[in-house]
This record gives C-alpha cells, structure tokens and sequence, in this order.
C-alpha cells in the first residue's frame, strides 16, 4: 500500500455512513460479504438516515421512474451501490416500477425510423438505437439487491437483442452511426456480469464479455488513433455518475467483469493513482446533482459535493477497491 493510503483508510473505517464502512471493509479490505459481521453493517447501511432520506424523499412524491435523480430508477441503483442488504420487502415496489417501466411492450416493437422511437425501438442499418443503460442498470439493481421476480431475464434478452456488432450499445439515431457508445455500453455490461454471476448464465457472461471490449479498445479513455484523452471528464471522478461515464466508473464495470488484469487497463490505473490527493483519497472534482429543490437533477441527498483538494468517501473507497483488485492496493 502507497504511503498516503493507510490515513485514507482509515478514515473510511471511521466513518460515520455504514455506506463507507461497508464499501471500505468488502471492497478494499476483502472481508466476506457473507460474514455475520458485514451482514450486520449491510443491516446498519438500511438503517441508515441516508438510505431512509432516499426511500422517503421518493414516497413522498413519486416522480416518473426514470426523472432526474429522484426517480425509482435512481433510487434503486443508489440502494445498490450503498450495499443494502439483498431481498427488503419494502423495496420491491421500487423494483416493481423500474421492471414495469423498461419492460413496456414498446421495447418488444421494431420500427424503421427515428420518428416512431416514442412507440418502438428504432432499427436503422441494423442496429438498435436504445438508451439500453436504462434497462441494465434496472437489471443490475435487481438482481444485486435481491428483487427479480423472474423479469430479470427479459431484460436480459432485450440487451442481448439490442447488441451491436462492437459489443456495445448507442441510442444515436444518427443512421451513420456505428459505434457503440460508452456511456450506453457500462451499465449494461455491469448488469450483465451481475446477472452471469448470480445465475451462471453463459450467454450473458459472454455478451458482458463483448461489452468490456468496447471499454478496453478505448484503454478506457483514451483515443485509439492519437492516444489522447478523449473527453476532459471523463478523466475527472464524481459520485454519483448516475448514467455518465469516467475513469472510476470504467474500472469499477471491469473490475466486476474480472477483467482489470487485462493490460488496455494500465494506462487508466495509472491516471487514477496520479489524482491521488497529496494527503490521501481521492475527490469528486465534478457533480451532476443539485441539492434543496425539487428541479431536474436534484437528488434526495448530498453525496459530498465536489472539490478537486477534498477527499470524497464514496470515491476514496472505489478508488481503494479498484486498485486493490488491480493488485495496486
């Protein structure tokens, strides 16, 4: 372990968000996830005020699923990246509106033009153009948090129906368009790789296998023409990243594939250990969330905020994870 790491760690140990612990203590320590110990703090992590601000902030006034950031479909991703304990009948109404939403008959339908997208997935030179981050971070939610009631799988059979010949996915209803999109491409080879996990099925290993190519082709975040990074944030940390794509996240999707031993994934490790903080952790430079209104883009809690010199505990601690599972740690 680097010099700086230990008071980093510590400090996540210390923390007063089970959240922290948790992610300090499986991720970056290793402990059994399936310990009485860390079932126990999972129990604290739902206790918890932040975990019952997301869940009451939602209840109070359902928005649609998807609304920015206080949607089901938020919340629930934000309850599995927290480490709630798998199977909370209370939360299976969230997952209930999340399965029903990316589950509508218009994702079973086909059309040929970008004017019939509100009513059918578009079809242009043989490619689907679907947001398909919204259906694997649904399947991806589920499944870690214990909530498929059998959908599951047809979400995966969309995802596997909708992957491009690259392995990813883009909604670019540009007909030229024929390259997957990252942003399109990370949470659906997560849900995937949950998914294969869970239930040993080889189709959906494989195709989370196909996706992670189109992360390492790119070194992550690098051009594969001029080796330069291609685009500023996606180089900077934030949490949540919700749907966006950076560095961290990046890594994180690969390390859950298994796959941050593949060599394309060192120049990303490396950036990452450089935006160490001179004290320790790591901050969120940037943030896509507003805090004390109900707006667009508000969420339900603070996550930190953002500064460039002030560690973040959610990012210190996957950063910690990452590196680890990169034999860094």
């Amino acid at each position: 372990m680097a010099p700086r790491r230990p008071s980093a760690l510590r400090a996540l140990l210390a923390s007063d968000e089970p959240s922290v612990r948790w992610k300090a203590r499986v991720g970056v320590l290793g402990e059994d996830p399936d310990s009485v110990a860390i079932r126990r703090l999972r129990a604290q992590v739902r206790r918890s005020e932040r975990v019952r601000a997301l869940i009451e902030g939602h209840n109070q006034a359902p928005p649609p699923a998807y609304a920015k950031w206080g949607g089901a479909h938020w919340v629930l991703a934000a309850l599995t990246d927290l480490g709630c304990p798998a199977g909370e009948p209370d939360l299976r109404p969230l997952a209930d509106e999340v399965l029903s939403a990316w589950l509508e008959p218009r994702y079973f339908r086909e059309c040929g033009s970008a004017r019939g997208r509100s009513r059918a997935v578009p079809v242009l030179d043989g490619r689907a153009r679907r947001c398909a981050s919204q259906q694997g971070s649904a399947l991806m939610s589920v499944v870690r948090l214990g909530l498929d009631d059998g959908r599951a799988a047809r979400l995966v059979e969309r995802l596997l129906h909708w992957q491009w010949p690259d392995g990813g996915w883009n909604c670019d209803l540009r007909a030229g368009a024929t390259t997957s999109s990252v942003h399109e491409t990370l949470l659906p080879m997560r849900g995937l790789a949950a998914f294969a996990d869970c239930t040993g099925d080889a189709d959906a290993r494989a195709a989370a296998g196909r996706a992670a190519q189109v992360l390492l082709t790119r070194r992550l975040v690098f051009g594969r023409s001029d080796g330069r990074l291609i685009d500023r944030e996606w180089g900077r940390l934030h949490y949540p990243p919700y749907w966006h794509y950076d560095l961290l996240a990046g890594l994180r999707g690969l390390g859950e594939a298994g796959l941050l031993g593949d060599p394309r994934c060192v120049p990303a490790l490396d950036l990452l250990q450089a935006l160490e903080l001179p004290g320790g952790g790591w901050p969120a430079h940037h943030r896509y969330y507003t805090t004390g209104r109900a707006t667009s883009g508000h969420d339900y809690v603070d996550w930190g905020g953002a500064s460039a010199t002030r560690m973040n505990p959610w990012v210190t601690a996957d950063a910690l994870a990452v590196l680890r599972a990169a034999g860094r740690g």
